[in-house]
Parts: C-alpha cells; structure tokens; sequence
C-alpha cells in the first residue's frame, strides 16, 4: 500500500456500529495531540482492516454547519494520511477521532497535526506489542 496510496474513504470503512463504538468507549484506549484525539481499540469479526469515524462535539460548536464543516475537514486529513494507518496495522481495529476545542484551526494545522497523531499512534502500537 506505500507505493499505490489508496485516497478513498470508502463506505465499508466508516464506523457506523453502535455497538463497535460503545466497545470503543468502554474497552478503546486514547492518545492525543491537542486538538485531535483519536481512540482505538482491536476489533474482531470485522471483515475490514479498518474501521474509521469522526465527532466534534456540540458543547464546541452550537451550529451545526460549523461541526461539519469541522467533520468534513477531519474525514479529508484522516483520508490523505490514512496510509500510516495501514502499513502499521496487525490485525483489525476501529478508531474514532475527536476535534475538542473552541477554537478554528485551518486546515493545514488540523492536517499537521493529524499526521502527528498518527505516527504518535504508530509509535505507541509498537511499543504495546
């Protein structure tokens, strides 16, 4: 996958299991890098290698064109950069990331930040192991 980067963000990889999200709240683990916080856990009977889903909270941002506006540019960072994600997988695992602040960042310092987040998460997952 590091030579062909696939650039989609396809259906079949957006987490929309309520019941894969709640074992992500109660059993995921957590790193962020402020804004940005992303948790994961390992998932099983999962026929993809990734499940991926985005939130920004309400409690930030009262209406809701500004939290999709926040969610449509967290879905484009996560589907450029999604390849640190894949080459470092093992087995499958749901992730959901969080943008959790008032402030409006530009894309390009969500982008930054984001591709610190993911290699954090690579760095953590191979110490774990």
């Amino acid at each position: 996958m590091t030579e062909n980067k696939d650039f989609t963000y396809p259906k079949t990889e957006k987490l929309k299991s309520r019941k894969i999200i709640d074992l992500l709240f109660s059993e995921g683990k957590s790193i962020s890098k402020f804004p940005l916080r992303l948790v994961y856990a390992p998932t099983e009977e999962v026929e993809e290698k990734l499940l991926f889903g985005v939130s920004v909270s309400k409690k930030n941002f009262k209406n809701a064109v500004d939290r999709n506006y926040f969610k449509r540019v967290l879905r484009e960072c996560y589907r450029l950069n999604k390849h640190l994600l894949y080459d470092n997988l093992d087995k499958p695992y749901a992730m959901m990331f969080f943008y959790q602040t008032k402030e409006r960042l530009s894309y390009q310092e969500i982008n930054e930040k984001t591709l610190e987040l993911f290699e954090k998460w690579v760095i953590t997952k191979n110490q774990i192991v």
